[in-house]
Order: structure tokens, then C-alpha cells, then sequence
């Protein structure tokens, strides 16, 4: 289950200027970062794999949905057989189903239903090894695990239609089972709907019949393989799709009908991916086929369901966004969860990592089988930027403390998992690692695994004990801090290096012993010598015939590690023009942000302009913004005429972070000549702040726009909320009020949430109060929570009484907890704190003072040189002279 996308940026960042060549599924993924990205806190409660006292063995659901009233008629069957003992009775898991009757194939004393489970008694207990068919009949109104989509609810009426969603717990939520990864079973779904729609569920199609009296087709689909109760599917609706076929395993593609055009972009490299996977994993593909359903307002990114992944909408995309928009990481993290989650399935939530690190990792696989291996480093080294940017984590990515497995699913088990696959790949080397991770799927096929089941494997193949490793990377927390330092010494000629282990240590944080590989370059050559860092403070010598001109820590990126090393100026200069080190490129952008002079500025310049990965330049201008002078934005302004517009949009989004004419300049031209709709939609964020009188105007311009998933006007919607001028308040409420269905349910809730920002300081708010009121029922989940949240930014004490009303319910929900937020904050009398045009002001300002500050000290130091006889430097070709350069408008 892919929760996020695999570069999320901070919680904040994305609220107040999200880059706008982002995809739904990374906006989603930041609307759960703030769980993502926090460390979590230990818990008084310690979960383990549930009891198996009984084996659920087939599962047959019949199923008719109402969709006009959100509501499903079904018939649940599970065959299964106690383990060791006899049972006197057997204990579902079961939420809010109406039940009407119980069968079974043996004789029912009596059954009840709790909020929790549905406990079916039998008149003489069950014998061990015995199987026994019950079969429940029951009606529910699902709130999870069946999500409608309808015209009664804002979607379009050709989109009707209905998704399933089992992990972690919700399948209990829409039919009675026993929901625990642990639980393997076979299963068969047959789904009556009407004639216009389709059915897509695990396994193949065995039949599709119609019902002469109630025009119902009855689909009829059979997982004959066992599989985990969470991977239990079903997408029934108005769908279209498309087809194709890897070695003779069908491959479809389906998407809401209004949709299907975009389908090719995103379906395009799946047979590729098979391919791939099949070779670099050593085991065949093991269902039936592979369908991928996309659906609206999906509660992830994408869930593995098996043979048939369900996915978010917003992975669909135009031709329009050149390369900005893909799903290729999307498509191949799901694809590998064919294997890793659904083939081979963790034992408890505990060990999820083995689901989600792997599929993380083999998407990361993938990524450089189809663009290179800088590709690759490319994606690890933004995995580590983020995972060693949390310093206060010290969170296990193996345990026991958690309340709901929920909070299973984190970066730890993402990213961080991926990489600690990607260290042991490199511990074992590629062909080693291959074999290994062979092993593994084929021992456990169509079986549950502990973390522990993987090391096994890997001692037994490599003949070393992964003991420590282990131990260190998942079943304790953090990552090595190192601070590195360099000297040569010349009488010896021995090139020393001293490694510090600088992590707090505690009980949930190791010493770490690790491998570490140093390189030097010079007149000698290149030498890798490898070391094992096993102490918090080592001081490591090398004997080199002469002076290196360079020296690397860790060159083939092979550790996880916050590393602080800063080699000398000459030495950094060189590093970042090494063609054939890509991480070594990054990583001396990285020194020469930090450094921000004006050679510096001129080094990342020039490797905006000519470095040939795109990955490298997009951080070169990165790097220049977070310089902010006006010297780094003249050297964006001078590269925005990129050819991959990966990096275009990048310097788009830099020139926009400064607040100055000529980048008002250069993103009016850019709005008049750019036609991709990602770049546009970055122009129009970086309007704000500006008090030009045409600002406004194109903005609203842009505000009755047309564009694909509206993602232009959603975009003006942005520039508005941080222009922050409430004369946007009435054409912001017209469109909204007129035009919701042009917007997905997260643009139109970023709509509702600008329109209480923009009128919370009003003194008459009764438009904007009695609009959010009217929404706050509204159908979409996601829209009535933006609804909830945005009367807590509105400020006005009126609208307490209706929060209180979702406060005060009974039973714990996301509505509730954002109505209990938004209480308080009113009660508080709390205000937005992201005041962004003003923020910006200040910065001007702080930037005007420090570029006088700077011309006086260039001033005094050009007349103490003077008196000293030194001669002034010569002005450089095609560049004005910094004394006269002047800054109109500050």
C-alpha cells in the first residue's frame, strides 16, 4: 500500500506553497505526513500476531449494492476448521452489519452481535481438522471498507461506482471475517449490478449472467490461491478500460469512464515492469492476471489487493506535463507487492516492513532498470535527505508498541526499510542478493513471514550471521551521525581520517558497526580502501604516494548515515564536476549552498546550465534559492530555459521563492509563453505577495480557467490564499458556488479552506460562514473535513454549535477530531500563523538591509585595499559590476 509519494515534503511547506507540479497521490501522501514523518511515542499496549485457534479456509460473498442508497445486500460463506482443538464457537470480526440469519453446515445453538463481532455458538463443539461452512446474511450502510462514489454525492453520474479497501482492518467493516494478516484463505466474490457496469475483483471471471426478472449482472470472480483476508477486493461501477498482456498473464487497466483517455500514460510501462520483476526476483508472476483500477478520491495512493490493485485518480495525467506527472513509482511499487505482501505475507502488523520496504525498494529496482543508475542514486539519495532530516526519532522499524497498525505505516517502513534492503544488497553484492531474496518468496510462497524468516535465508545462503544488522537497523531506531575530518600528512604520507559516532545513544539507539568505504583520487589514481567503524571515535590512516586531490566517504552511497564531512574548498570544486559520481555531484551542491559566496553561486550556475543528470541541476537551483541573494536569483533568471521540465519547473518554483521585480518579470513571461499546466500552475503561486494591479486580475483570469482536474484555477486558488486580499472573497465564493463538479474533492476543499483564510479577518464573515455551513454535510469526506477545519480559520464563534454537534459524537472519527480542533481554536481565539504576503515583506526588507550592509563592507574593504596598493579586481565579461547594479522596487 503506497501511502505517499516517495519524495513528501514537510507538512507546512505543503499547506502554504506546494510546488503545483505535484500529483494527487503526493498531495495525499502530505495529508498524512504529519503521521508520516513524526516519531511515535511508545505505547502502553504491545501487539503480536492474533491467535489462529481456527483456519479460515474459502470465502464466497454475494454482493448487491444500492448505490443511490450507499448501502450493500450480502450473503457471506467462510469454510474453516479449528487448528489444534475443539471450538464451542467462533468469533468474527464483524462492524456495524445488520445481520438477519445464520446457517451453517453444522447445527447453530445461537449467535450474537456485538459492535465488534458476530459470535455464531454450535450446538456441540467443533472437532479439530473439522470443516465447517457458516454462512451470515446481512445488509450494512459501510462508513469503511466499501466507499461509494455517486451523483448523490458530487461525482459525476457516468463515474458511478463502488471500491473496496481491506488494509489494515476494514474488510470486517462491509462482511464478517476473521481480519488478521495471518489468516490465508481462498475466496470468491459474485457481485450483482446493473447492466452498464462492470465488476472487477481477485482471481478470473468465471461467469457473467443476467437476471431476467431484476436485469442484474451477476459477476461471478474465483481467487482459487490462498491469499491474506486484506487482499479481499471489490471495484464494481461505470469503468472503462484498456488491455494488454504480459507472457500469456492478461493485464487491464480500467478508470472511471469519463477518464479513460489518460489511461495509456499511466498503464504504459506495466508489461515492462512484469518483465522486470520476474527476471530481478527469480519468480514468476503467481495470479491469474493483473488488473489496476483507478477510483475517486481513493483512500491511498494505491492498495495491492491481489491480481486486481485499486489506485488513486490522481495518477492520471496529460501528455501536457511532459515528465513532471507519472506513475511509474506508483504502478511499479503496487505491481511488486504481488510478490512482497500478497505471495509472501508479514505474520503481523509489526513486521509490515517486509510489505511496504520491499515494495519501496523493487519501485527504486525499477527506476534504474528504466532510466540508469543515477536514477536510482538519485531516489535513494532524497530517501536519506529525508529520513536523516527527523532527528528526534529513535522508533524501531520492527515493534510491538502501537496501538492500531495504523501507525504501522510510516516512513520507517517505507523509504527507510527500502534502504536498509538497499545496505544489505550491498553487504551481500548484487548476485548473492538475488539469490537470497529468491529463496525467500519461494520458501514462503503463499505463506506468512517474520523478519526473522528473511535473515534466516540470508545466513543460511551467505554463510555470515546478520545478527547485528538486524539488530541495529530494524529492531532498534535512528541511524548512525557521523562527523568525518581530513588531514594529510605529509612527512608520512598517510592520509588520516577520524570518524566520530555522534547519535544519542540509549535503549532504543545503538553504537552502530558498519562497513565504510573511503576514496582517493589523485596523481596515483583512485583507491577505495573499506574500513569497519565499530567505536563512537576512530581515527583511520591510509598510505598514499602523494596528496589526494579528492577524498570521498562512502563513494558507492552504501550506508544510511547523516554524514558531516567537509573537505577542502579545492577539493569540493572538484567533486562536484565528477561525471561518473552522481552522489558526489549532490553532495557538493549541498557544501556550496551552505557556503554562499560568490563563487559558490557561480559553481552551482554553472551546473544549473550543464550537468547532464536532470536530478543534479534541479538541486543546483534548489541550492542558489536557498541562497537567496540577488546574485543566485540573476543565476536562475539566466537558466530558465531548461529542456526537461522537471528542472523548468524547479527554477520556475526558485525564481518565485524571491520577491523581487525581475522575478515578477520573468513569471509574467513565462505565464504568456509555457503551455505545460504544471509549470503554469507554479507561476500562479509565485504571483503572491506581489501588489501589482495586474496580479490580481490574473489570478481571477486564471480562477475561471479550464484545464485538466481544474488544476489551473486550483492552483489561482493558492496565489489568492497567500495575495491574501479579501477583495478575492466574492469571486472565489461565485466559482465555488457555481462550478464544484470542475474541481476534484481535494482543489474545491483547498477552495473552502482560501475562503475562510481570506475572510477571517473580515468584520462582517456572514457569506463565508453561511457557505461553509451549507457544506457541512457534504457527502465527500474529504470536502466536509476541508468544511470542518475551514470554520475553525474563519474565526467566527457563530458557527461553535454546529462543531459541537460533531465534537460531542459518540463515536471517535475524522470528523470529530477535526470539529474538536476547530473548537478549540475558536474558543482560543487562535489565527493562522501562515501570513505569507506579510512574511514575505519582511524577508524583502531583511534582504534590502543586508545587501546595504554588504555594499559598505565591499566599500570599506575596496579602500583599505586601495591604501594597501592592491589593484582592483577586473570586472567579469558579460557580468555588471555589483557597486552599480541597483535594486528598483525593494
Amino acid at each position: 500500500m503506497r501511502l505517499f509519494s516517495s519524495l513528501v515534503l514537510f507538512w507546512v511547506f505543503s499547506i502554504t506553497f506546494m510546488p503545483a507540479g505535484r500529483s494527487e497521490v503526493e498531495e495525499l501522501g502530505c495529508n498524512k505526513s504529519a503521521m508520516f514523518l513524526a516519531p511515535l511515542g511508545s505505547s502502553e499496549h504491545r501487539q503480536y500476531a492474533a491467535d489462529r485457534e481456527v483456519q479460515a479456509l474459502h470465502l464466497a460473498l454475494d454482493v448487491t449494492p444500492d448505490f443511490k442508497h450507499e448501502t450493500i445486500q450480502a450473503t457471506a460463506s467462510l469454510r474453516f476448521k479449528p487448528v489444534a482443538k475443539p471450538i464451542p464457537e467462533l468469533k468474527l470480526n464483524a462492524v456495524d452489519l445488520q445481520v438477519s440469519a445464520v446457517t451453517a453446515t453444522e447445527q447453530v445453538q445461537a449467535y450474537q452481535v456485538t459492535d465488534e463481532q458476530i459470535v455464531v455458538t454450535f450446538a456441540t463443539p467443533i472437532p479439530a481438522e473439522h470443516e465447517v461452512t457458516v454462512t451470515i446474511t446481512y445488509h450494512a450502510q459501510p462508513t469503511e471498507g466499501i466507499y461509494f462514489r455517486t451523483p448523490e454525492m458530487g461525482y459525476k453520474e457516468q463515474d458511478t461506482h463502488l471500491f473496496s479497501q481491506g488494509e489494515e482492518i476494514e474488510a470486517r467493516h462491509w462482511y464478517p471475517c476473521l481480519d488478521s494478516p495471518n489468516q490465508r484463505l481462498t475466496s470468491e466474490i459474485t457481485c450483482h449490478v446493473p447492466e452498464d457496469m462492470t465488476v472487477i475483483s481477485n482471481g478470473k471471471l468465471l461467469s457473467k449472467e443476467t437476471d431476467s426478472t431484476t436485469h442484474l449482472v451477476a459477476f461471478h470472480w474465483s481467487q482459487d490461491k490462498p491469499h491474506a483476508n486484506y487482499l479481499v477486493s471489490l471495484c464494481a461501477g461505470r469503468f472503462k478500460g484498456i488491455e494488454d498482456k504480459y507472457r500469456d498473464i492478461p493485464l487491464r487497466f480500467f478508470t472511471p469512464a469519463s477518464e479513460i483517455n489518460e489511461a495509456s500514460n499511466s498503464f504504459r510501462d506495466t508489461k515492462d515492469m512484469m518483465g522486470f520483476f520476474e527476471q530481478e526476483i527469480g519468480v514468476p508472476f503467481a495470479w491469474d492476471k493483473y488488473d489496476q483500477v483507478c477510483v475517486n478520491d481513493f483512500v491511498a495512493g494505491g492498495m495491492e489487493n491481489t491480481s486486481a490493485t485499486t489506485l488513486t485518480d490522481g495518477t492520471l495525467f496529460t501528455d501536457a506535463t511532459e515528465n513532471i506527472r507519472n506513475s511509474e513509482g506508483l504502478i511499479a511499487h503496487e505491481l511488486a507487492h504481488q510478490w512482497f505482501g500478497d505471495l509472501v505475507t508479514c505474520k503481523d502488523w509489526s513486521h509490515i516492513w517486509l510489505n511496504e520496504g520491499f515494495a519501496t525498494y523493487y519501485e527504486t529496482l525499477y527506476e534504474q532498470h528504466k532510466h540508469g543508475r543515477d536514477a536510482l542514486l538519485y531516489e535513494l539519495y532524497q530517501r536519506m535527505r529525508q529520513i536523516t532530516g527527523i532527528t528526534n526519532d529513535v522508533t524501531p522499524i520492527v515493534r510491538r508498541n502501537f496501538d492500531k497498525p495504523g501507525e504501522m505505516f510510516g516512513y520507517l517502513v517505507y523509504p527507510k526499510a527500502g534502504w536498509v534492503l538497499h545496505m544489505l544488497r550491498c553487504q551481500l553484492g548484487d548476485d548473492l542478493y538475488r539469490r537470497c531474496i529468491q529463496t525467500y518468496v519461494q520458501r514462503y510462497k503463499f505463506g506468512n513471514v517474520t523478519s526473522d524468516d528473511l535473515r534466516k535465508v540470508i545466513e543460511e545462503l551467505s554463510g555470515r550471521s546478520f545478527d547485528r544488522f538486524f539488530d541495529q537497523w530494524l529492531y532498534h531506531g535512528h541511524h548512525p551521525e557521523l562527523e568525518i575530518s581530513y588531514a594529510w600528512e605529509e612527512t608520512t604520507h598517510l592520509a588520516k581520517l577520524t570518524v566520530k559516532q555522534t547519535q544519542e545513544l540509549g535503549p532504543e539507539v545503538m553504537l552502530f558497526n558498519f562497513p565504510l568505504t573511503f576514496r582517493f583520487k589523485g596523481k596515483f589514481g583512485t583507491v577505495d580502501q573499506t574500513v569497519e567503524v565499530t567505536r563512537k571515535e576512530e581515527d583511520f590512516y591510509f598510505p598514499l604516494s602523494s596528496g589526494p586531490e579528492l577524498v570521498r566517504v562512502d563513494p558507492k552511497f552504501t550506508l544510511l548515515a547523516k554524514i558531516n564531512f567537509n573537505p577542502p574548498s579545492a577539493m569540493l570544486g572538484a567533486q562536484a564536476v565528477q561525471k561518473d559520481d552522481l552522489v558526489g555531484r549532490l553532495l557538493a551542491i549541498e557544501k556550496l549552498a551552505d557556503k554562499r559566496d560568490q563563487d559558490s553561486i557561480e559553481k552551482l550556475a554553472g551546473i544549473l546550465r550543464s550537468d547532464a543528470f536532470y536530478g543534479v541541476r534541479l538541486e543546483a537551483s534548489k541550492g542558489l534559492a536557498s541562497i537567496h541573494t540577488h546574485e543566485a536569483l540573476e543565476a536562475l533568471l539566466a537558466s530558465i530555459d531548461q529542456p526537461d521540465a522537471r528542472v523548468r519547473q524547479e527554477v520556475v518554483n526558485d525564481i518565485g521563492a524571491f520577491y523581487d521585480p525581475q522575478a515578477l518579470a520573468v513569471t509574467r513571461q513565462t505565464l504568456e509563453r509555457e503551455k505545460n499546466p504544471a509549470i503554469l500552475s507554479s507561476c500562479l503561486r509565485s504571483l503572491s505577495g506581489y501588489s501589482a494591479a495586474d496580479v490580481n486580475e490574473t489570478l481571477e483570469q486564471y480562477l475561471h480557467s479550464n484545464s485538466y482536474r481544474n488544476e489551473e484555477a486550483t492552483a489561482a486558488i493558492a496565489g489568492m490564499r497567500l495575495q491574501d486580499d479579501p477583495a478575492f472573497i466574492q469571486p472565489l465564493l461565485a466559482v465555488l458556488d457555481q462550478h464544484e463538479a470542475k474541481f476534484t474533492s481535494s482543489g474545491f476543499g483547498q477552495g473552502l479552506q482560501a475562503l475562510a483564510y481570506l475572510a477571517r479577518n473580515q468584520e462582517k464573515k456572514d457569506d463565508a460562514r453561511e457557505f461553509l455551513l451549507a457544506r457541512i454535510d457534504h457527502q465527500k469526506r474529504s470536502v466536509q473535513l476541508a468544511c470542518i477545519s475551514a470554520l475553525g480559520t474563519l474565526g467566527d464563534p457563530k458557527v461553535i454549535p454546529v462543531l459541537q454537534r460533531f465534537a460531542r459524537a459518540s463515536k471517535s472519527s475524522p470528523q470529530q477530531a477535526a470539529a474538536e480542533r476547530a473548537v478549540a481554536d475558536l474558543r482560543a481565539g487562535r489565527k493562522p500563523v501562515d501570513d505569507f504576503k506579510n512574511l514575505r515583506q519582511e524577508v524583502a526588507d531583511l534582504e534590502k538591509a543586508n545587501r546595504e550592509l554588504r555594499k559598505q563592507v565591499d566599500d570599506l574593504k575596496q579602500r583599505v585595499d586601495a591604501r594597501a596598493g592592491v589593484p582592483a579586481p577586473a570586472a567579469k565579461s558579460g557580468s555588471r559590476n555589483r557597486r552599480g547594479s541597483t535594486r528598483e522596487g525593494q
